[in-house]
């Protein structure tokens, strides 16, 4: 089937009268058909256009048919205009043609939006305006400006205001001020081209091609050349060229498509020009010899049908094609073009169509059905726009509220920060400012402050290091901890541990800031806060956030925290070990938790040795062999999951053996009056946070409670809340293990006196007034330190040594030259870790730090037994029974009491 059978089949329309129907020439469907199809816009893309150029007959004239054609469809119609270049408008040349041209097809008046024109009428309109000659070119200039600027809007005057009081006048006098002063800045920048936005059609004049734009600088000076009388000098073909030019740009700007405007895809017909009586030699001849010349030169397509109708066409072109063979004529065309174009034949764009004056018929009796443009896609209807928005905000609305909430939302107003919500309802995800602070819940406000206190330091080093010219090497470790998802109350501190961690992380980032300007080798510290979630139970999602931070960041170089020896957290490790980020763990210390990362390190020592310690106090100090053991996990969790305890009950089991007389669970509620008087050693290896409801059950042994009640590590947390220490039994003695024995504020000060400059400077930094809150270990004051803030110190130190090691080689020939962030990567700082380990060790606050090269766990860390003889006395200091470890690379590393 020939393609134009079905539209001519469309195009018969219903009996009309004989005086109604028209006398087509041979081939008259065939064109019609053909125009039918060219009106058409595709669905996807745009086609290009011909020139069509119909040899008048002497019999037939086929523009009357036309023009019922397009004029006269029964619902949208074509936007059209039809001209005689015979009797043009005005003065008869090119710029009176498009002048009409565009006032007929600007008309609202085709069942559609009317198009809108913005590049030719500033062209025709500056083409109108004249400026004097004689005066001062400045002057010249001025007044164009003017009138310019009037053309956008005119100005309407304004008096100063007067009356009122004071404080009114001076508003009144800076609102006139500013409607006097703003549309004059807001025009100046959009003519200067600088500014991308405002101003896009004066930068498009100045990047079109025709007279020379670039040769005038801004748009104003070519402006001026446009004017009356400035453009005698300009060749007027240009002239022409140029005006036609900004026609065809406003109508392919009227007719583009963009996805997120449906209504652009309304427009579904082209629009089309008939004109009349054209010849080589008339006006006619020269704007469609204009229009060939533009789409050429430009190589730009237009989608402006044009069927001009005239005598002979010009001489380039070839014999003119039969009507009959319109549809043949066209595909030729369509295929030759490239070639055309390629090499500038003239009248490349142009398909001459001849009727054939010996066959005209009768009329057909059905006549010619008028062209309606076809219906736009549904999806492009007027009303659906407002309805998909309304789809689109309430999807948004509901996606927003199941993964953000008013407390966990990304960031608005700088830093980088990536949340969400999980369905636990905590918000999971990392921070580097206050425009996230990690746990509303009530009672946490000092985990608020020390969050904050983080972000402002983060600004802090973010501006020394750019008053340093970049010079100083620039790090960011990330903290992961447990932020969120524990009961509390509103008088309770319930993440006492992770404050503390932050506040040594803290503690790190403030001693770099103190550094001398001068320091070009002194390191300084950004920290992003993570959360896990309770139990980093959804410590893999915040991984798979950091992971991206860290392809985009390069000065991400480790991550410090992860609280609890968990599966959860073994799988969080085991995935920073993919994205190949250095953990460094500051109380982590399940057994064989750096099989899970070879790129783990952990600050205290393993639970092998706290049990070894343990039993060494058992039998040197306590003179007992039996021992009862109870065990706990948090709600929710299991031995399985808890790594922590799981590894310290076996390792109990495995080296006390038959000594261990009783092992057993203990759950909140279940008696403990069995264990009252009891003399061999009562070992509570739970979590901390069932160690009060355990205190709270020997409360019932009254005065007769156990002998030797000693305490895992994880008890710690629990005696550094006071709030909870309150209620414990006062006549019962509690021993637990302590990883920080060494910075205590008793053991910094003794440490200061026989002048121990690394725990000096720390005692130094934790008094400071602007850093911790409250600040510890004054003499005035109660308020003591907890021991994880001196391991989250040591660990964090511990890569910013590496660091600053790494920047010293780095730069050891220029020592003043720019910190490349990329010239390290974590990896690597990992190894120097390592390096600077192999020889005596890390000097920590906490105790020296050693690492044998097979293993990501210290060796001889430093422990010690700490007693209290009255648990709800907060204001007297835990007195150290025993040690074990090693605390200075001279020291020895046997257990034995203090």
């Amino acid at each position: 089937m020939r393609r134009s059978e079905v539209p001519k089949r469309e195009l018969i329309g219903q009996r009309q009268s004989a005086g109604g129907r028209d006398r087509l020439p041979a081939g008259g469907l065939e064109f019609f058909a053909l125009l039918a199809r060219l009106l058409r816009r595709p669905r996807r893309g745009d086609r290009r256009l011909p020139l069509l150029w119909l040899v008048r007959s002497d019999t037939s004239d086929l523009m009357v048919p036309l023009r019922r054609f397009l004029s006269q469809g029964p619902r949208r119609r074509v936007p059209h205009a039809v001209l005689d270049a015979d009797a043009p408008p005005g003065a008869g040349d090119v710029s009176a043609l498009l002048r009409e041209l565009h006032r007929q097809l600007s008309l609202e008046a085709f069942g559609a939006a009317r198009l809108r024109f913005r590049h030719y009428p500033l062209a025709d309109w500056l083409m109108h305006q004249s400026l004097s000659f004689g005066v001062d070119a400045d002057d010249g200039r001025s007044a164009l400006v003017r009138r310019l600027r009037d053309r956008r809007g005119p100005r309407t005057p304004e008096a100063l205001p007067s009356g009122g009081d004071a404080v009114s006048i001076a508003s009144q006098v800076l609102l006139w001020l500013v409607r006097r002063a703003v549309p004059g800045v807001v025009f100046r920048a959009a003519v200067s081209g600088r500014v991308p936005v405002l101003g896009r059609h004066y930068n498009w004049f100045m990047r079109q091609q025709y007279l020379a734009p670039r040769q005038s600088v801004t748009f104003l000076g070519f402006a001026e050349r446009l004017t009356a009388g400035w453009r005698d000098g300009e060749q007027p073909d240009q002239v022409n060229k140029l005006l036609l030019h900004a026609f065809l740009e406003d109508l392919r700007q009227a007719y583009r498509r963009r996805p997120w405007r449906p209504s652009d895809w309304r427009r579904t017909a082209y629009p089309a020009l008939l004109l009349d009586h054209v010849a080589p030699g008339n006006v006619g001849g020269e704007l469609i010899r204009l229009i060939g010349d533009v789409r050429t030169e430009t190589g730009r397509n237009d989608p402006l049908l044009i069927v001009a109708s005239g005598g002979q066409p010009p001489p380039e072109l070839p014999e003119p094609h039969p009507l009959t063979e319109a549809d043949e004529a066209y595909d030729e065309w369509a295929e030759a073009l490239p070639e055309m174009r390629r090499l500038r034949r003239p009248a490349a764009w142009l398909v001459a169509l001849r009727p054939d004056d010996t066959d005209t018929g009768p009329p057909s009796r059905g006549g010619i059905r008028p062209f309606s443009a076809p219906d736009p896609p549904w999806w492009s209807r007027r009303f659906l726009p407002a309805a998909l928005c309304l789809v689109v905000l309430v999807s948004a609305g509901a996606w927003v509220g199941s993964r953000w909430s008013p407390g966990c939302h990304p960031s608005l107003t700088g830093g980088q920060v990536s949340v969400e919500v999980v369905g636990s309802g905590e918000c999971v995800g990392y921070s580097d400012s206050a425009a996230q602070v990690f746990n509303n819940d009530p009672g946490q406000e000092r985990l608020r402050t020390i969050q904050q206190r983080i972000f402002a330091q983060n600004r802090a080093a973010e501006e020394v290091w750019q008053r340093s010219d970049r010079r100083r090497p620039f790090l960011t470790l990330v903290y992961l901890g447990t932020l969120t998802g524990n009961r509390t109350r509103a008088d309770e501190e319930s993440y006492v541990s992770e404050r503390e961690e932050l506040e040594g992380m803290a503690t790190a980032q403030y001693a770099l800031l103190k550094e001398s300007a001068g320091a070009d080798g002194a390191a300084l510290l950004r920290i992003v806060v993570a959360n896990g979630g309770r139990q980093m139970i959804y410590a893999d999602r915040a991984v798979a956030m950091l992971a991206e931070l860290a392809r985009d960041d390069p000065t991400v170089l480790g991550v410090v925290g992860l609280v609890e020896s968990r599966t959860s957290t073994a799988r969080a490790l085991r995935e920073l070990n993919r994205v190949g980020l250095p953990v460094l763990a500051p109380t982590l210390s399940a057994d064989r938790m750096d099989a899970n990362s070879r790129l783990y390190l952990q600050i205290s020592a393993p639970n092998a040795d706290q049990v070894e310690m343990v039993d060494a106090y058992a039998q040197q100090v306590l003179k007992v062999n039996d021992a009862h053991v109870f065990y706990t996990t948090l709600e929710g969790s299991s031995l399985t999951e808890d790594l922590y305890v799981n590894t310290l009950v076996e390792g109990l089991r495995q080296r006390f053996g038959a000594r261990i007389t009783r092992l057993d669970e203990w759950r909140t509620g279940q008696r403990l009056t069995g264990e009252c008087g009891y003399p061999g050693l009562l070992f509570y290896a739970g979590r901390w946070s069932e160690f009060d409801g355990f205190l709270r059950a020997l409360r019932e042994c009254g005065a007769d409670p156990p002998r030797h009640l000693v305490a895992d590590d994880s008890a710690n947390r629990y005696m550094a809340n006071p709030g909870l220490r309150a209620a414990a039994p006062g006549n019962l003695p509690v021993t637990y293990v302590s990883k920080a024995a060494l910075a205590t504020c008793a053991a910094l000060r003794a440490a200061q006196d026989r002048r121990d400059d690394a725990r000096a400077s720390f005692l130094s930094w934790i008094q400071a007034d602007d850093l911790l809150d409250p600040p510890r270990c004054r003499p005035d004051t109660g308020y003591q330190v907890g021991e994880r803030v001196s391991l989250a110190y040591d660990a964090a130190m511990m890569l910013i040594r590496a660091v600053e090691s790494l920047a010293a080689r780095l730069h050891h020939a220029d020592p003043r030259q720019r910190w490349e962030p990329t010239s390290v990567n974590p990896v690597g700082v990992h190894a120097e870790v390592l390096r600077q380990n192999a020889g005596q060790g890390y000097p920590g606050v906490a105790g020296l730090i050693r690492f044998t090269p097979d293993s990501g766990e210290p060796v001889d860390k430093r422990l010690a037994l700490m007693r209290v003889e009255q648990v709800p006395d907060v204001a007297t200091a835990p007195v150290e029974v025993f040690r074990c470890g090693v605390a200075d690379a001279s020291g020895p590393a046997a257990c034995g009491p203090a």
